[in-house]
């Protein structure tokens, strides 16, 4: 059986998550501890007593998920279930890439953290007073078609290719309200704004970009222990500068998940897992696949099982 953890990113957050996990393992404790003490975060009280608005905030937010990311898997290695393969979904990348050995424990809060202070920022400067920046998924059109309309459109573009039949698009307040309609037009069956609070994988967050690579310039990025698989091009990574690269343009370019996905099967993984809060990927996988499964294992219920399986 070849193994492969996915993790997932921004949106699948919720107060309370990782709880049982830190019941249980002084390693994910220890977790805990170190996050806080290197973001300045008190993410103990943050995820365990902070209400859903707090925890969106993404500043906040991209250091709480990876937390919890790392403690399921520090739980699954513990019970010796190991991936032979990871890939994550948009800030669930850097979790991909610890896992891989190329962003060290010691540097991957820091890292996230300014991530998300970067990206928080370059939100805010697109808000207007009519609202906020955002995103927004098209339901029942394939990426191709979405391309197409997207080019008679202004101040929105293509963000993540999620499935076959889901695809999310950012832009600006006045750019996601002029776009519904057009999209409704053209076939989509529901255009759904999310809750998030910018306008993430798109050209609109060039300074967050900017920003980002001059904080990376600071760290070292190793070349991967096992196969690690990006976001900004949907096949596998071959070496730590490449992952540095690929980060770097991962804040403005569409997240390639179809493609991703594709490349894991072609790779012949045939274990999935979602490691981290929540279903997305779950969902996301069943749309791409019929042939293999991704299972949820964000709790500890889900964890002890695959144990006793």
């Amino acid at each position: 059986m070849k193994i492969c953890f996915l993790f997932p990113g921004q949106g699948a957050q919720y107060p309370g998550m990782g709880k049982d996990l830190w019941e249980e393992s002084r390693k994910v404790k220890d977790l805990f501890e170190l996050a806080s003490d290197s973001t300045g975060i008190d993410v103990k009280k943050l995820i365990f007593e902070g209400t859903e608005d707090e925890l969106k905030a993404t500043d906040k937010t991209q250091v709480a998920i990876t937390l919890i990311n790392l403690s399921a898997g520090a739980l699954l290695k513990e019970r010796g279930i190991k991936p032979g393969g990871v890939a994550g979904f948009s800030l669930g990348e850097y979790s991909a890439l610890y896992e891989a050995g190329v962003i060290s424990l010691d540097s991957i809060f820091p890292i996230v953290k300014a991530r998300g202070d970067l990206m928080e920022k370059a939100s805010r400067n697109l808000d207007s007073p009519k609202g906020n920046p955002g995103m927004a998924a098209i339901i029942g059109l394939p990426f191709e078609r979405v391309i197409e309309v997207l080019s008679h459109l202004d101040n929105v573009f293509a963000a993540n290719d999620n499935s076959p039949t889901q695809v999310v698009v950012s832009g600006t307040f006045d750019g996601l309200q002029a776009a519904e309609p057009v999209f409704k037009e053209a076939g989509a069956r529901r255009f759904i704004q999310l809750k998030v609070s910018g306008p993430f994988h798109c050209p609109l967050l060039e300074e967050a970009k900017k920003g980002l690579e001059e904080v990376l310039a600071g760290y070292h990025f190793a070349d991967p222990s096992i196969a690690v698989y990006a976001n900004a091009t949907g096949n596998r990574v071959k070496s730590g500068n490449e992952a540095k690269d690929l980060c770097i343009r991962q804040v403005v370019s569409t997240v390639q998940w179809v493609d991703e996905e594709r490349c894991l099967l072609d790779d012949g993984f045939d274990c999935y897992y979602e490691v981290g809060p929540g279903s997305v990927l779950t969902g996301l996988w069943k749309s791409f696949s019929q042939e293999y499964a991704c299972t949820p294992v964000g709790k500890l219920e889900a964890i002890s099982q695959i144990k006793e399986g």
